[in-house]
């Protein structure tokens, strides 16, 4: 039997950093839920996918930008770093799948006014 460890995440894309050949995708996901007076409260989760397949990572450069709705699909891949004599464990969300949902809600308001215009 063979073992899989993916990840799937739907949000906005807060930043885009390019780091050498990878690019950083920082992707806010909300988790709602229902607090004691059954109001509706959203938990943002912030999580960091990193691209290394270089045709996706020139894709998302010239049509990604902040506030996009994107879906991504991946791998996780648990490492390990020495720091100030420390063991840092880390788990890295790695993306091999990267589709754009929807553009920025500002983007949209801006193209809107310059229609009504």
């Amino acid at each position: 039997m063979r073992g899989t460890a993916e990840f799937m995440i739907v949000g906005r894309i807060g930043k885009i950093t390019k780091l050498g050949a990878t690019l950083k995708l920082n992707i806010a996901s909300d988790y709602p839920y229902k607090d004691e007076n059954g109001d509706w409260i959203d938990n943002t989760h912030w999580n960091t996918v990193t691209v290394f397949n270089a045709p996706t990572v020139t894709w998302a450069t010239k049509n990604l930008t902040a506030g996009d709705l994107v879906q991504t699909r991946g791998r996780l891949k648990n490492g390990s770093y020495e720091k100030d004599g420390r063991t840092i464990y880390t788990t890295d969300l790695i993306a091999t799948e990267l589709t754009k949902l929807a553009s920025a809600p500002a983007k949209k308001r801006a193209d809107d006014e310059k229609i009504a215009a």
